[in-house]
């Protein structure tokens, strides 16, 4: 098998597509908790040199995706107890207000869409796909988050997801819980009815309680 050929990209295209290639396969849980990497693999596998390889390791520790060693070792995080319920706590905050802003902007059209994505969402848990589970299920949500209309509160909650990935696909592995989806059921009976109370407490309970229905 042929080595694959240096990039041609420039620097900064190559370390920006570097960093969204990684950035989604840690958010969705393609790569497990305490998994390690190296500039030279990073490098070899998307055919770049060493400095945009380093600059997307930089640049996703910095947001928590990454933990990077005094000696240098480069690692997924693996995450306490107190660091999962942390996170969840954040979602717990900013997800509702989004769910909240999105809310008017919420047609049937959207609804739609989202009871399609979420028949998906059975189709991973039905063939117990962790990875498959993590990147429909954080479709449903973005897909949501996007019609409010506040892109600095979806980077914060998307920092969040990426510091997570990892572990809530460690978790549902260990799990294989199948009644995940009750909450998202009710986050769309609260949009097509239009009821903000609803909606805001459906999904702060699918983020916090879903979680640590794997965790319990």
């Amino acid at each position: 098998m042929n080595a694959p050929r240096p990039s041609t990209d420039s620097a900064g295209s190559a370390h920006e597509r570097v960093y969204r290639a990684l950035r989604t396969r840690i958010m969705h849980g393609e790569i497990a908790p305490g998994t390690a990497l190296t500039l030279r693999g990073i490098g070899r596998e998307f055919g770049v040199s060493m400095t945009p390889a380093r600059e997307a390791i930089r640049r996703l520790a910095a947001e928590g995706a990454l933990t990077l060693s005094l000696s240098g070792r480069i690692s997924t995080p693996v995450l306490t107890s107190e660091r999962i319920e942390e996170l969840a706590a954040l979602r717990g905050l900013l997800e509702p207000e989004l769910a909240a802003r999105a809310l008017p902007r919420a047609h049937m059209a959207l609804i739609d869409r989202l009871r399609a994505i979420n028949a998906r969402v059975s189709e991973c848990i039905a063939k117990h796909d962790a990875v498959c589970y993590l990147r429909t299920n954080l479709e449903f949500h973005r897909t949501i988050y996007l019609r409010a209309q506040a892109p600095a509160m979806l980077a914060l909650t998307e920092t969040v997801w990426l510091q997570l990935g990892p572990t809530m696909r460690a978790l549902y592995e260990a799990r294989h819980r199948t009644d995940l989806q009750r909450h998202h059921r009710a986050i769309l009976a609260a949009l097509a009815a239009r009821d903000e109370p609803a909606l805001r407490l459906a999904v702060r309970t699918d983020v916090t309680q879903g979680l640590r229905m794997l965790t319990g």
